[in-house]
């Protein structure tokens, strides 16, 4: 099990996002919680950033929506940076 965590500007830019968002709710939860088990799981598309987001991860949580994260594997981490739409992320 991973732990999860978010910064503040995560916590702020997930509440107005979920706000626009209602309907994707259910979904941001599921990718936490899968994130907790497996970071690296199939079905959330992670991948690594290049250039300036180097050494952050990315999620997909829908073909439009995406969530960055750092990763520490040796500390068992997840810690959620970021939500948005592809444009806004990156």
């Amino acid at each position: 099990m991973y732990s999860l965590r978010a910064t503040e500007r995560f916590l702020r830019t997930a509440a107005r996002f979920l706000g626009q968002h209602r309907d994707l709710e259910d979904r941001v939860a599921a990718v936490a919680a899968l994130l907790c088990r497996d970071p690296f799981h199939p079905s959330l598309k992670t991948h690594a950033l290049k250039g300036s987001l180097s050494g952050i991860h990315a999620v997909r949580l829908t073909y439009r929506y995406r969530s960055t994260l750092l990763i520490v594997v040796k500390e068992r981490t997840v810690t959620l940076l970021d939500i948005g739409s592809h444009d806004d992320v990156y």
